[in-house]
């Protein structure tokens, strides 16, 4: 990635692994206006051309917040029609985000509150430190979550429990994240981006169109009926078939070697 931002770092790990910082530590890495045109723009660019890249892990930059939230320190002068505004930049953001064909696993090193922790639910998997803590804090301060935190909780941690983290806003730690499903794993915070790496290695590893049809049949499990969301997932299936990937998986197995995956 050779585009420069200067909210957000962008480090290659390898030819297929990036590495996605958020990076405003002296603001809690809270979103502004900046940084989400910025990730809007990463997003976008690699919906449109994903290059050689198999696998993102998106973090905070520090070691005690992953993202605040919205930056309400500028919000703080904002007409009404500039909020909404904005507001629509976040929106646009975030449907990017899920739509990225790139596989992005959230490494959450600290505080990851309201829109924070809705960035963290947008990738498609989260890691966290076991320092780490959660919020939605939106109903205290008269809004409530907008950016895909109302339907992405419950897809995570159930209706019932998503309405008590909304409505009563209070904070959480990582065991109890752990526990009801909204992270897959915890680690010491000085092991969570080497764990988060060798994870998307793993998934660097493995055909890359195979992953990236499993990742969009995955997600249309949680708005679909079984019946579409099989046609679905057959219907990508068999784009498979024929694909060099998939003939050479089948060519390595039967020769007992690895595979040379190229992504067609």
């Amino acid at each position: 990635m050779a585009k420069k931002y200067n909210t957000v770092f962008t480090e290659s790990i390898s030819d297929y692994v990036l590495l996605v910082t958020l990076d405003r530590p002296q603001q809690a890495n809270a979103l502004n206006t900046e940084m989400a045109t910025e990730l809007l723009d990463l997003w976008s660019s690699l919906y449109q051309n994903p290059v050689k890249l198999r696998s993102i892990v998106l973090t905070g930059k520090g070691n005690r917040v992953f993202c605040a939230g919205a930056d309400l320190k500028e919000r703080k002068t904002m007409s009404n029609d500039t909020w909404e505004k904005q507001h629509r930049l976040f929106e646009q953001m975030i449907l990017a985000m899920v739509n990225c064909p790139i596989p992005i696993i959230a490494a959450v090193n600290g505080a990851a509150f309201a829109g924070g922790l809705e960035i963290a639910l947008a990738c498609d998997f989260i890691y966290a430190s076991d320092k780490s803590r959660f919020a939605f804090t939106e109903v205290s301060i008269g809004i409530m979550p907008g950016a895909g935190g109302t339907q992405n909780l419950p897809r995570a941690v159930g209706i019932r429990r998503a309405k008590e983290i909304i409505l009563t806003g209070k904070p959480f730690d990582g065991q109890q994240a752990l526990s009801w499903g909204l992270v897959n794993q915890l680690f010491p915070l000085e092991d969570l981006i080497f764990q988060s790496i060798e994870a998307a290695q793993s998934i660097s590893e493995n055909a890359p169109i195979a992953t990236r049809q499993a990742k969009k049949s995955i997600d249309a499990s949680s708005w679909s009926d079984f019946k579409t969301g099989y046609d679905f997932e057959v219907a990508l299936y068999n784009k498979l078939i024929g694909t060099h990937d998939q003939l050479e998986g089948v060519a390595s197995f039967n020769e007992k070697r690895k595979p040379r995956f190229i992504g067609s």
